[in-house]
């Protein structure tokens, strides 16, 4: 079972308020997605605790759920 796009979002910004996310399904399959993510929370971290921090978000879905994610973050 895929995860839906407005999933993705909707526990991204559970965990980042405030953020702007954007989602694009690359493969039309729900399987593999990338995702744009500005949060205010990124501002002084690096690109790797950001990103650490989105996959958090997703509580584990990756690698199940979610096959694969394309992410770009940026502070807010």
């Amino acid at each position: 079972m895929a995860m839906a796009a407005q999933d993705i979002e909707s526990a991204i910004l559970a965990a980042l308020p405030g953020a702007v996310v954007e989602i694009t399904d690359l493969a039309g399959d729900g399987d593999h997605y990338a995702a744009r993510v500005a949060a205010p929370q990124f501002a002084g971290l690096s690109r790797v605790k950001q990103h650490q921090m989105v996959y958090n978000a997703l509580g584990g879905r990756m690698g199940g759920l979610l096959h694969a994610l394309q992410l770009v973050t940026t502070p807010a």
